[in-house]
């Protein structure tokens, strides 16, 4: 029997009461209904339960959907999805890039090649002492060069090849599983070689990613949503330019995306789209997921196309992000493009980046606190571990492993933590476990794009990839990520 995953009634309904109790609405009325009724609680890891429900449970589980929808919340003046009212609650949005004045004693008058040069210090594997740089002039951006966006492509495919053996996993196997081969902490790609049968049958690696993500295995990127969705949004900006609307991004996915690449939010609204809906309704009926990681993972491109212009980034980010989400989910992917824009510039460390992203956010919804929180840990603790250890104490018990906030607080607590540095900072995303792969993906995009090179990122991590991606979307398959670093280029450089 095929189980179509992430959009049963009967498996979304357990998502949904959680997503109700975490967003100010009050739902155990309806709760109470669904276990009385002898309804399942949501699948933990895989996106639906292991047997179909009775139909009466199917026909009960979408009914109580749609009460649980107009359940008012206590937090909607704190956590709006409409940009508008986002903007209002953020005192320090940032000013566009054509009237933010320039640092004092720093002139704006750049040559036609852009502002002068900045010597940049390297950082050292796992440092975290590094302080705020002066930024440059923002009156005039440039675009990040093509050496720094080929060097952010890779740091986002390194990242992401490094968690996907893990995905899924708990904390506890993670950390075994990579000690059983003295890879601990984290310095290079997991491998099979050495690792204990019996560790495999309590931890098995992902089963769809271990015969390609492996040391052993690694021929070139495989494919991952993780890199899909940067090629999709590369895709909409060359069909629609920067005023693209959710409705074109909709379009490009439906021309575009198999549906069954799709997973979480992106599946039910993509199903919500083929059931005749539009966005933004598309991120609201029947999708628990909303709040989910999704629409970060998409983030990457809108940044990397308004280097210097954080606020253009998130607005982008948010015409993106609410075809599939709403609230924290739409902030996780705002945040995450406005620290991206920071970082193309050249002239800002990764703190100043961080810092800048949270002034798109609204500074009192959950986002926003758990990013204050995991940074404020990564100052206080010299071991990772037990940032990671605070971390899960705080939210595994009450957050899916794909929820935004936790993910979100994760990646900010690794880049602060290694300063910025490229492996100290994948490494720390993808040890903290949760969304290993999607995680350790962000975190490679922002540092290697403030190392600035691919030159600067260790071979051993860069090598394996033979300069390939291998994906399903559009006429991508096999490009080399240099060719992605110059139609980004591209994009960023159109009026």
């Amino acid at each position: 029997m095929l189980r179509l995953t992430w959009v049963q009634p009967e498996d979304l309904i357990g998502h949904e009461l959680r997503q109700a109790s975490q967003d100010g609405r009050e739902p155990s009325a309806v709760a109470a209904r669904w276990r009385a009724a002898g309804g399942p609680e949501a699948p933990l890891t895989a996106g639906a339960s292991p047997t179909p429900a009775s139909p009466y449970l199917r026909l009960l589980a979408t009914d109580l959907l749609d009460e649980l929808a107009d359940l008012p919340s206590t937090l909607a003046d704190d956590e709006p999805t409409d940009l508008t009212r986002i903007k209002s609650l953020c005192p320090d949005w940032p000013g566009t890039a054509d009237n933010r004045p320039a640092p004092r004693g720093q002139s704006c008058r750049w040559g036609d090649g852009g502002p002068p040069a900045r010597a940049k210090p390297r950082v050292g594997e796992g440092g975290r002492d590094g302080t705020p740089q002066t930024p440059g002039c923002a009156t005039r951006p440039r675009a990040a060069h093509p050496a720094g966006l080929e060097a952010a492509w890779l740091g986002r495919a390194v990242g992401c090849l490094l968690g996907k053996p893990v995905e899924k996993l708990p904390l506890t196997g993670i950390r075994q599983l990579a000690r059983a081969t003295g890879n601990w902490p984290l310095t290079t790609y997991f491998t099979a070689h050495g690792v204990p049968e019996d560790l495999l049958t309590r931890y098995p690696w992902n089963r769809r990613s271990a015969a390609t993500s492996l040391a052993e295995n690694i021929d070139g990127m495989p494919e991952d949503d993780d890199l899909n969705y940067p090629l999709l949004a590369l895709l909409v900006l060359q069909r629609h330019g920067r005023a693209f609307t959710p409705t074109d991004v909709a379009r490009v996915w439906l021309d575009e995306l198999p549906a069954g690449r799709a997973f979480t939010a992106e599946r039910v609204a993509y199903r919500n789209l083929l059931s005749g809906l539009e966005p933004p309704l598309t991120a609201r009926r029947h999708n628990p997921f909303r709040e989910w990681i999704g629409a970060l993972i998409r983030a990457d491109v809108h940044g990397w196309t308004n280097p210097g212009d954080p606020a253009a980034a998130a607005e982008q980010a948010h015409r993106d992000a609410t075809l599939t989400h709403t609230a924290n989910g739409v902030y996780a992917a705002m945040f995450t493009a406005a620290v991206i824009a920071t970082a193309a510039t050249g002239d800002h460390d990764v703190h100043a980046c961080l810092r800048t992203g949270l002034t798109v956010v609204p500074p009192r919804s959950r986002l926003a606190r758990a990013v204050h929180r995991a940074v404020r840990l990564a100052h206080e603790h010299t071991d990772f571990d037990t940032v990671v250890d605070v971390l899960h104490d705080t939210y595994a018990a009450t957050h899916h492993w794909v929820h935004s906030v936790p993910n979100t607080a994760l990646i900010a607590a690794a880049l602060t933590h290694a300063d910025g540095d490229f492996t100290g900072s994948v490494c720390r995303a993808v040890s903290g476990g949760w969304d290993t792969d999607s995680n350790g993906a962000t975190a490679g995009s922002i540092a290697a794009l403030l190392a600035g090179s691919p030159r600067a990122l260790p071979e051993r991590w860069t090598a394996p990839l033979k300069n390939r991606l291998a994906t399903s979307v559009g006429d991508f398959h096999g490009t080399g990520f240099d060719t992605l670093a110059r139609l980004t280029h591209l994009e960023a450089t159109r009026p």
